[in-house]
């Protein structure tokens, strides 16, 4: 998959042979630091979700000014960026920052609890969202993913999710709140379109 700036994504992983990605709450907000701290300046997060042993993330790419991508750190490029991001450079940098993404917090993982070996399975996918309609009806499945896997009765009651903070009821800064205001006019608009749309998705967009 080739990201290019402007374009929408389902970016998601899980663990090899099901094991705990996350074991606990220090490892969730650890994992997310780590998602800003790589993807701050690259992605506009629409939507995410933290599983036990898999990830989601809806995200949109940014497009970068010269400005922007002077600042732009990457571990893995030591010539900084002087030119404006074209799709080949931003691709690399996003692929590479998912490697250093995943290998970090592996690292952090495997020293905490004294583990060896990779924790995610290779390749992350990332799938091109085209249509309007199917990105709202996959933000909804993103955040019903802890409902249908009976972790918690309600979409609101999962702490490791960005559905708190659209429908109010925290005020987390990474997901992008003013993406929904062209499709929504109120906090409740959004919750009340989650659930009734949540049982129209079909079963082989489940991941």
């Amino acid at each position: 998959m080739e990201f290019e700036t402007g374009k929408y994504f389902h970016f998601y992983d899980r663990s090899n042979n099901e094991e705990l990605l996350f074991k606990s709450e220090e490892n969730y907000e650890y994992f997310l630091k780590k998602y800003g701290d790589y993807f701050g300046k690259l992605f506009s997060t629409l939507a995410y979700c933290l599983m036990p042993t898999h990830f989601h993330f809806l995200i949109r790419v940014k497009e970068m000014s010269p400005k922007m991508s002077d600042t732009l750190k990457v571990s893995d490029i030591s010539t900084s960026i002087s030119h404006t991001l074209k799709a080949p450079d931003i691709s690399i940098i996003i692929k590479k920052n998912i490697g250093i993404l995943l290998s970090s917090y592996t690292k952090a993982i495997n020293k905490r609890y004294k583990r060896h070996g990779s924790l995610f399975q290779p390749h992350s996918k990332a799938k091109e969202i085209e249509d309007g309609q199917y990105l709202l009806t996959l933000i909804s499945y993103i955040h019903q993913n802890p409902v249908r896997s009976r972790l918690v009765t309600k979409a609101e009651e999962w702490k490791y999710s960005s559905y708190q903070d659209l429908i109010g009821n925290r005020n987390g800064i990474l997901p992008d709140r003013e993406f929904f205001k062209q499709y929504f006019n109120n906090d409740e608009e959004l919750k009340k379109y989650s659930k009734e749309i949540v049982s129209e998705v079909k079963k082989e967009v489940w991941v």
